[in-house]
Parts: structure tokens; sequence; C-alpha cells
């Protein structure tokens, strides 16, 4: 059965001697794991189209519950090179792009990840044309927090700031064995909690409800951005039970 759809290449993973698997997060299919063959001899039919990032209308053959379908055409329709091209941004997005494979199950698709993905990767071509290619921090640091957020909202692993996860109080303070603030009667003999300032809880209750345009027209300090940050991470990485590989590398950057 031959299927036709958009997708972004977020991962290719060598197979023999010139075969690559790779990994796209599409719109129509979510998550999929494709053979490409001799992708990698110099006269491949495929081009530069399997590059990580490229957004590619792609065509697979396959049956229905065929565990690696083969690709059988990839035409570019943007191959955002400029972030390939810039170190800081490109391992920033790899960082993003980890987060995606480590929570979303295979062929489950959801759009507005695809969406979000799509769109943050546009933003940041964006700030690094209009940077004349240089580094776009800290604001791309707020479009990276905001992508962890609105990711964890779409999937239903966001974190619940707004009020006490037993009773619905208000709360002040985190605690990441339970993903959720608690009121001080809720938590009595729980241990280690992480209080929230104010601040923290007004800017991620705006990044959950904002779009990303929007959220370029801010500017939290760095101090701000720097809490909340931590939290999202904590959270992230209490639900996986490991940390992200990439958390070191996109660390030592900021």
């Amino acid at each position: 059965m031959l299927r036709r759809t958009e997708g972004i290449v977020l991962r290719t993973v060598p197979f023999g001697e010139a075969d690559l698997i790779v990994t796209y997060l599409t719109p129509d299919y979510g998550l999929i794991k494709l053979f490409a063959k001799s992708p990698r001899k110099i006269k491949s039919r495929f081009g530069s189209s399997l590059e990580p990032l490229t957004h590619s209308t792609i065509s697979f053959w396959g049956k229905e519950d065929a565990s690696l379908p083969k690709l059988t055409q990839s035409d570019i329709r943007h191959s955002f090179q400029a972030i390939r091209n810039n170190l800081v941004f490109f391992m920033k997005i790899s960082h993003i792009v980890e987060l995606t494979i480590s929570f979303i199950p295979e062929r489950d698709a959801n759009k507005k990840v695809y969406s979000l993905l799509f769109n943050i990767l546009k933003i940041f071509e964006e700030m690094l044309s209009a940077a004349g290619g240089r580094e776009g921090v800290p604001a791309g640091e707020l479009i990276i927090i905001h992508y962890k957020i609105k990711f964890l909202e779409f999937i239903g692993f966001a974190p619940k700031l707004d009020s006490c996860g037993r009773c619905g109080r208000s709360g002040h303070s985190f605690y990441i064995s339970h993903g959720s603030v608690m009121c001080g009667i809720c938590a009595k003999g729980i241990d280690s909690p992480i209080r929230l300032s104010p601040a923290v809880l007004k800017l991620y209750a705006d990044l959950l409800t904002w779009d990303t345009a929007k959220i370029r027209r801010i500017k939290p300090s760095d101090r701000l951005m720097s809490e909340l940050s931590g939290i999202i991470n904590m959270h992230i990485k209490y639900i996986l039970a490991k940390p992200l590989r990439s958390d070191v590398f996109v660390q030592s950057l900021h």
C-alpha cells in the first residue's frame, strides 16, 4: 500500500553499508520509521532530502502493519539549512527532537505536536536570518521553554501549576513526584517541595496559553527563565526516569 504525507526528518540511523532508517514526524501518521534504500551512495535519488530537520513531501510503501515501510520518494519543501549551519541553534533543536522522540509512541498522530515543531523551526530560521546568522539568545531560550511546555500539554504530561493537584486550592509549592503544586493541607507528609515564585507561575500560565508568535514579544529575565526551565526539566527527567542525553551539552550553551 502506497501512502503519501509530509514529514520532518528527526533522526537517521545507518543500516548496512549504504542504507538508512529515517525517523519522521508527520501530521498524518505521527512518528514513523522508514527504510531508505541506498541514500548514502553518491548518486542517490534522495539527494539531501534526508538531512536532519528537512521538511519534505514523502511517499512510502508497506502493509498497514509493516514494522519498517520503504521510503519511495522524498521531495524537499523546506530544508532549514540555516539551522543546521548554526551549531548552537542546531543543538537546541536537537534537544527538543530528542524530547519528542522520547515521549511520542510510534504511529500515534498528533497534528498539534507536528505544527508546534514546524512553527518552532520557522521561528528559529527567522531569528537567524534577522541576526545575520548569529545566535539568538535569550530569545532562543524562551522559544525552547515554550516548546517543552506546549509539547507536554499536547501529549497530556504538562505539570499542574495553577492549583493543588488534589483539592484545587491555590498553592506555590511544586512536588516533582506528583507533577503538581500542592496546598499546605494536602502536602503534609510529602518531602522536598520546590517553592515557586508568583512571577514563574505567571510566566508558565502565559507560555501555556499563548502561541509562539505572541511570546516573542515578551522578554522575561534570565533568572525567571532559568527558574522555570529548571522546573520543566526536572519534571521531564522524573517522567522519563532518566535525563535526556542532550541535557548536558545544552546546559553548556547557556
